[in-house]
């Protein structure tokens, strides 16, 4: 009796997620290295009303073809939300420390437990120590230190990082920042703060050197921002609205047979 209600339930929470993640994609329209998600939906199982026995044997016994049992639906649930990770827009900077992946790649991190996470977002500075870290406080890995009398820093396109020290000629190599990329990056898992960590589905993290074998290079003063395009959003936003409104009206026409039939009784 009450399973168009129960249909529609799952119709209504799959539709609110959708909007969670239309809305989350807005808010980071201009966050640096967010990635957008898209929500990925699927049909539940369907139930089977089968006619009579005593009626399919008797149309196979007189030769006729039986009916197709009539198959209902379920509902709707969300099967995955995966992240899309093209290229977002690449912006210039005055800052030494921004640092934009041009290609494919992902910068690594020390958290601090000691697993490392991955991210786009090259918007690093240095902290107390002279270390390189993200806004977050997390350690570029492999970490590089840049000692207190460095007066400029050039970061190479394959992430060779060299400095110029207060009172001498030549620049000192200081280190390489790597790349990473996954044999399926759509399995790694968000974590927050725009970073991703590693899963059995995403594969083992494959390190490299920016602009050899896939990887894509590095660009100082430049940032990567976000791959989502508000305008799309908004669409969605607007188709998912009035879905919702379909099926809150399908559930008010089926309260509606219900008191129907309440009063036919009495």
């Amino acid at each position: 009796m009450f399973q168009p209600l129960y249909v529609a339930a799952t119709g209504l929470n799959a539709f609110e997620e959708q909007m969670i993640d239309i809305t989350n994609n807005l808010s980071n329209a201009r966050t640096v290295g967010f990635k957008r998600g898209r929500t990925e939906m699927e049909s539940l199982f369907y139930l089977q009303r089968t006619f009579k026995e005593r009626l399919t044997e008797e149309m196979e016994r007189l030769g006729m073809k039986p009916y197709a049992s009539p198959q209902f639906g379920t509902g709707v649930r969300v099967a995955a939300t995966p992240k899309d990770f093209s290229q977002g827009p690449i912006e210039i900077t005055n800052n030494p420390l921004d640092f934009a992946i041009q290609g494919e790649g992902f910068f690594q991190l020390r958290m601090p437990d000691g697993s490392v996470a991955y991210g786009r977002a090259g918007n690093f500075h240095l902290d107390n120590e002279g270390n390189l870290v993200d806004p977050n406080g997390h350690i570029l890995e492999p970490g590089i230190f840049f000692p207190e009398n460095t007066t400029s820093i050039v970061i190479r396109q394959d992430g060779t990082v060299f400095v110029s020290l207060e009172g001498e000629i030549e620049q000192t190599e200081l280190g390489q920042i790597n790349l990473v990329r996954f044999p399926n990056a759509q399995g790694i898992e968000s974590i927050g703060q725009n970073l991703f960590r590693a899963t059995s589905a995403s594969g083992e993290p494959i390190i490299g050197i920016a602009g050899e074998e896939g990887f894509g290079t590095i660009n100082q003063y430049a940032l990567e921002y976000s791959n989502v395009d508000v305008i799309s959003e908004m669409m969605r936003m607007v188709m998912v609205q009035r879905v919702f409104d379909t099926v809150s009206k399908a559930v008010q026409a089926y309260d509606g047979m219900l008191t129907s039939l309440e009063r036919m009784k009495q």
